[in-house]
């Protein structure tokens, strides 16, 4: 897989019936190795190991209903009272990251109410505070580390 940027970190990888597979930490499971899911992987590392963020506070790929469309978030941080304080969304290393992907992420945002979006292609990195009144964000250098 294409080296990303993030810091380098370890991943269990295995090969079963021609596919590669990553072992996610959060899903406790073997899950196939797209580059999307290399991207997923390295930013939930990033919150892990960077941020300081525990491991029973991040949520990755579950389902969300907007306006009567079932759709999917890539990953998750919940506050230590259950809140959610960031969303991220994850896209290929290829994918460019453009307004629609805002616009993605924004519009699952009205229905999460985050705090704080990211969104990686693994290889640019964007990060921003949401004003939910105002319905609006402000990018920032970087996300907030883990708090009590």
């Amino acid at each position: 897989m294409q080296r990303l940027n993030f810091p380098c970190y370890t991943f269990r990888v295995k090969n079963r019936e021609n596919r590669t597979l990553i072992f996610d930490d959060i899903r406790k499971k073997f899950v196939v190795l797209t580059p999307e899911e290399w991207v997923r992987q390295h930013v939930v590392q990033f919150l892990i190991q960077e941020k300081n963020y525990p491991l029973s506070h991040i949520n990755v790929e579950k389902q969300i209903t907007l306006n009567g469309l079932k759709k999917r978030y890539d990953v998750v941080v919940f506050k230590p009272n259950g809140q959610l304080h960031i969303l991220v969304e994850c896209k290929a290393p290829e994918i460019n990251i453009s307004q629609s992907t805002f616009d993605q992420i924004a519009q699952y945002n009205f229905k999460l109410n985050a705090n704080y979006l990211m969104v990686s292609n693994g290889l640019t990195h964007f990060y921003c505070q949401t004003d939910l009144i105002a319905e609006k964000y402000e990018f920032m250098q970087e996300i907030p580390e883990f708090s009590r």
